[in-house]
């Protein structure tokens, strides 16, 4: 249909996917099941630039799978696919902050999409986009 299609990664089924997360190697793993399905989408024609990628964090992932993902996230940019990252408001960042509920994880979030975007990432989900936003445009003054 022409439309852009996400491929997300997710260990496991979504009611027992944070259980026992295991990952040999969690960067590895993440980005060859990335990298295998986007080219299952070029070859059934979806086009390259209808193609973007997200690593799933919280979708099978113990809060150290997340925190090396994300701080490795530049690597996975070397798919050549946009990057989108979801990380606004999850747990990995209450665990961090020693338990803090989702409404109090505003600062945390805009800190994590800051921290992807220095690492490649070009598409964020989130909840508080009028900081998030502001955040990316002192990122992007600076980076110009």
């Amino acid at each position: 249909s022409g439309v852009p299609v996400c491929l997300m990664h997710m260990q496991g089924e979504p009611r027992t996917m944070q259980e026992n997360p295991e990952y040999g190697n969690v960067l590895e793993e993440v980005s060859a099941f990335l990298r295998q399905r986007s080219e299952a989408c070029l070859e059934a024609g979806i086009k390259r630039n209808h193609i973007i990628l997200d690593p799933g964090f919280g979708f099978g992932k113990s809060l150290q799978h997340n925190l090396t993902l994300l701080n490795e996230l530049g690597q996975m940019s070397g798919l050549g696919y946009p990057l989108l990252v979801g990380i606004s408001r999850k747990s990995m960042l209450g665990a961090l902050l020693d338990g803090a509920p989702a409404d109090k994880r505003v600062f945390a979030s805009v800190s994590a999409a800051v921290l992807a975007w220095t690492k490649g990432a070009k598409i964020f989900r989130v909840h508080d986009v009028k900081a998030t936003v502001d955040a990316l445009a002192v990122c992007h003054a600076l980076n110009n």
